[in-house]
């Protein structure tokens, strides 16, 4: 429990923000997939968006691991995270890459956890928590948390639409 209180006072403050060296771009969100903890670490693949302030939304894929105490199992879950970065308007795809940082998770039926992340672009990009994460499952985990993502170009000229439906 200390180690999550720990982890969100981290969140909820940047180094370079007093600095005037950083600024929040917009909100990634990212769907985990269920998965189990193998006693010392686990990856989970994840689908993400990053919806950029006042920008066109970008799409990634990745992975999610840990490496600690990570025992038990985790239903499908939904991270958010502010993305603190040194430009207002980080280049397209600008987000690819790894991040490394602390977590912290709980659950037995519902419980908790907390990712702080810091990589990306030349290690420039923080990933803050907008909130707690809601976990189900029997889990418990506390440790290092490496997150990769690979931008997904968008062809410009597909549509964007539902896709047709089919009989």
């Amino acid at each position: 429990m200390a180690v999550a209180i720990v982890l969100l006072a981290v969140a909820t403050s940047s180094p370079a923000r007093g600095q005037g060296l950083t600024t929040k771009t917009g909100l990634l969100t990212c769907h985990v997939a269920r998965g189990f903890g193998w006693i010392v670490g686990s990856s989970r693949t994840a689908q993400c968006e990053y919806h950029p302030t006042g920008g066109t939304v970008e799409q990634y894929s990745g992975t999610i691991s840990k490496i600690g105490i990570d025992i038990g199992y985790l239903a499908p879950i939904v991270l958010v995270w502010a993305v603190i970065a040194p430009s207002s308007v980080p280049s397209s795809g600008a987000l690819a890459g790894n991040y490394f940082g602390g977590t912290a998770q709980a659950a037995v039926g519902i419980g908790a956890g907390v990712n702080v992340l810091l990589g990306g672009f030349d290690r420039s990009i923080a990933l803050q928590p907008v909130s707690i994460e809601g976990d189900t499952g029997l889990y418990i985990g506390v440790g290092i948390a490496a997150l990769s993502l690979t931008f997904e170009e968008q062809d410009p000229n597909l549509e964007t639409g539902p896709s047709p439906a089919t009989e």
